[in-house]
């Protein structure tokens, strides 16, 4: 081994340590990676992956398992045993700060909520009952118009984009990111086994499942560009994605009015539940039903509680402390931040 390769491989290795150990402020995370930084690298890479419906990722993770594999059978040849296990180091080291420097530093920013106004007074089940309520009455409005627009699979609506940079420059977003194209992925049969509804990916594309219904496909994507726009926090990235739809086509709201009905009906009280269900018109609870007996009829729960597990354990190591609970806080920022009558998020002036 020459000694350019050696300091090579221990530079890799000492930069990726470092990136997973040292502690580093969410204030400077905040202003020099996720506001300054992170915008430019994504503009440049989901731009790029846009250009085409094939999701690069799949073909990233194909070349670099084929790499890895053909180096394996040489190693394996040679009976080099030691070199197959500092390859794997490696390699695994630059996978590592790729996606810490192109998202993954993401998790470490300050919370949305600390320049939202929130009042946690609000988080109770009273609130959540005229949340949900809000919620039917919004399916109920919005069911017929948003069942006559048909939706593209593969493309970028305009409403949805539109509503997309509306919703980041009312949380204070100066550079607002660029939607991603919504494409299928070779994953899919996994994302029906374990629930998984859509994925962004380290080449930030938007990976969506191919199993979701026309009703749930705008919040999922609207959740992903979430993801997108520098919000690794899951309940950030849904509270970003109901803002995206709450501003889009009849469709889209609906699809946003059914994310809300899910995360306030749990808050409520039980006795409540009941009355809420009974305003629900036809057409709305045919839909909740039919979404229902899909996730029903797909998952399984062994392998769902397997992954979730695993998801779990990557999240609090990615400093998002409450793992895949993460998922249900989404229901305390839609009930603890303060509106503006448009569904505008009141901002804190410093």
């Amino acid at each position: 081994m020459t000694k350019h390769r050696y300091a090579f491989r221990v530079a890799v290795l000492s930069a990726a340590v470092f990136a997973a150990l040292v502690p580093l402020p969410r204030t400077f995370i905040e202003r020099f990676y996720s506001t300054l930084l992170y915008p430019h690298v994504q503009h440049v890479l989901t731009r790029f992956s846009n250009l085409t419906s094939v999701s690069l990722f799949d073909v990233a993770v194909l070349a670099v398992v084929g790499a890895w594999l053909v180096a394996l059978i040489a190693d394996l040849r040679q009976k080099r045993w030691k070199a197959v296990l500092v390859r794997s180091i490696v390699w695994a080291s630059v996978v590592y700060l790729y996606f810490v420097l192109v998202w993954g530093f993401n998790y470490r920013r300050e919370k949305l909520a600390s320049r939202l106004e929130f009042d946690a007074g609000a988080v109770s089940p009273e609130h959540a009952l005229s949340l949900a309520s809000q919620a039917v009455e919004g399916l109920n409005l919005t069911y017929a118009e948003a069942h006559a627009q048909p939706l593209e699979s593969g493309a970028v609506e305009p409403a949805l984009a539109d509503g997309f940079v509306r919703a980041q420059r009312s949380l204070g977003i100066r550079d607002p990111a660029i939607p991603g194209r919504p494409k299928s992925t070779w994953l899919n049969p996994f994302f029906r086994l374990t629930g998984v509804s859509g994925m962004t990916d380290p080449v930030l594309e938007t990976l969506i499942g191919d199993s979701l219904l026309p009703v749930e496909r705008p919040f999922v994507i609207a959740h992903e560009w979430g993801h997108l726009a520098g919000f690794a926090d899951e309940s950030e990235a849904s509270f970003l994605g109901w803002l995206t739809c709450i501003h889009g086509s009849a469709a889209d709201q609906y699809s946003g009015w059914q994310f809300v009905y899910y995360e306030a009906m749990p808050v409520t009280r039980p006795g409540d539940r009941k009355r809420v269900v009974q305003r629900l018109e036809p057409g709305p609870l045919a839909d909740l039903r039919a979404i229902d007996e899909r996730e029903h009829e797909q998952i399984s729960p062994r392998v769902s509680r397997i992954v979730s597990l695993i998801y779990d354990r990557y999240l609090k190591a990615n400093h998002i402390q409450s793992g895949i609970a993460n998922y249900d806080e989404a229901a305390g920022l839609l009930l603890g931040v303060r509106f503006a009558p448009d569904w505008t998020p009141r901002m804190i002036h410093h």
